[in-house]
């Protein structure tokens, strides 16, 4: 049978909905990791559950866990992750669309992935495997973990919505804390005194004049001021204030560092809280490519073969109140994957 023809068939949206009907915002990602393992044992998989660091939320009583499957020696694996951002909410089918937290990023990824492995196994293919992650949206611990176990796998199909375009390549990540110092005084003597918010908005406006390093797949670096803090009153002179920054990154960090030093130079302290390398992905011809971004837990999972990254929906529907995925699409995925990984499994 050929293996990118449909066997005995998984219900892609049926199964998205009962993932995306689970509550798994990042930390309580417990229920569904119970959920899904059984699921996949039902299915016949060898699963095991390896535990992560227990969630913050006190309320929470089941164990976080990644989910890793798998019925043979894996050579191909799939793999995405079912945490989510906030907030919470159910599932509905509307219009040929399918909406919910986690309909595009990721739950509906997954389970077109769990379709196009039982695709494959209906076909006599027990070289695929299954690493499903908890914790992406907030640092990748689970993907991190998940790393540590030893694999044989030749390829990782990872999975956020790329409308099923293969990644040619993400960006990475650079994020900091910018921190400036002031002096208080009362707004009516401001000469007593030095405006920490003046002095880090000078920054910010220098940044803005800065030239960021570029690379011709990827482009130009961008950043975003995402987040602004400072002051204890509005007649008072600041004596503090910082900002967080994100910077979207098209190669090696260093020379982001080199262009923030001469920036900023010495008006504020830099604090690194995030980083995350730029990634060239592995292609197949005959599927489309893009170039994106965003990153993804392919830099955690170095361990699981060479990567690739595809999946249905879109990122700009993702993280909001109207996310979603076409059924079509959805559908569409499950072939997608089915076919991209007999051709890695053709290549020698």
């Amino acid at each position: 049978m050929d293996p990118v023809n449909p066997g005995f068939g998984i219900d892609v949206v049926a199964l998205a909905r009962q993932l995306i009907d689970i509550e798994s915002t990042t930390g309580n990602e417990g229920e569904v990791g119970a959920w899904l393992a059984s699921y996949l044992r039902a299915l016949g998989y060898s699963v095991l559950e390896q535990p992560l660091a227990p969630s913050p939320d006190p309320g929470s009583r089941i164990p976080r866990v990644n989910v890793i499957a798998a019925v043979g020696e894996p050579e191909v694996v799939f793999s995405t992750h079912f945490d989510c951002v906030p907030p919470f909410f159910p599932s509905r089918v509307e219009g040929g669309l399918l909406y919910g937290r986690g309909a595009c990023d990721a739950k509906g990824i997954l389970a077109a992935q769990v379709a196009a492995a039982e695709r494959l196994r209906a076909a006599g293919e027990t070289r695929i495997g299954l690493v499903f992650v908890a914790g992406e949206e907030r640092g990748s611990d689970g993907a991190k973990a998940a790393n540590k176990i030893g694999s044989t796998s030749r390829f990782l199909i990872n999975g956020e919505p790329t409308d099923l375009r293969l990644g040619s390549a993400t960006r990475g990540c650079f994020r900091v804390r910018l921190t400036a110092a002031g002096k208080a005084a009362h707004s009516g003597y401001p000469e007593l005194g030095e405006s920490a918010i003046e002095k880090l908005l000078d920054c910010l406006m220098a940044l803005r004049a800065a030239v960021w390093p570029s690379d011709p797949l990827l482009g130009t670096t961008h950043y975003t001021v995402g987040l602004i803090n400072g002051g204890v009153a509005p007649n008072v002179i600041p004596p503090h204030a910082e900002a967080e920054v994100f910077f979207r990154t098209v190669g090696a960090h260093d020379a982001i560092r080199a262009t923030l030093a001469a920036a900023l130079a010495n008006r504020v302290t830099v604090e690194e809280i995030l980083e995350l390398p730029a990634v060239k992905l592995h292609t197949v011809p005959g599927f489309a490519t893009a170039v994106f971004s965003y990153f993804s837990d392919i830099p955690f999972l170095s361990s699981w073969g060479t990567p690739l990254l595809v999946g249905p929906g879109s990122i700009h529907v993702a993280h909001t109140d109207r996310e979603h995925v076409a059924i079509a699409e959805l559908d569409q995925a499950v072939d997608v994957y089915a076919r991209l990984a007999a051709t890695l499994l053709a290549t020698p």
